[in-house]
């Protein structure tokens, strides 16, 4: 089913009832928050490397 085997099935089924249904969206949304500002995060520290005058301006 879905790729999902029991143990994600599991999973899931606890997240639901520790959470509740009400609160799923609300932590979907801010853990996609969390990831996208990792990932500019992770974008940002890269570039820094990248550009030699960039990094003597910071410290």
């Amino acid at each position: 089913m879905f790729g999902l085997s029991g143990g994600h099935l599991l999973i899931l089924a606890i997240v639901v009832l520790l959470f509740g249904n009400r609160r799923l969206p609300e932590l979907g949304s801010a853990l996609g928050k969390g990831i996208g500002a990792f990932k500019k995060g992770l974008e940002g520290k890269s570039n820094d490397k990248d550009d030699p005058d960039q990094r003597n301006r910071l410290t």
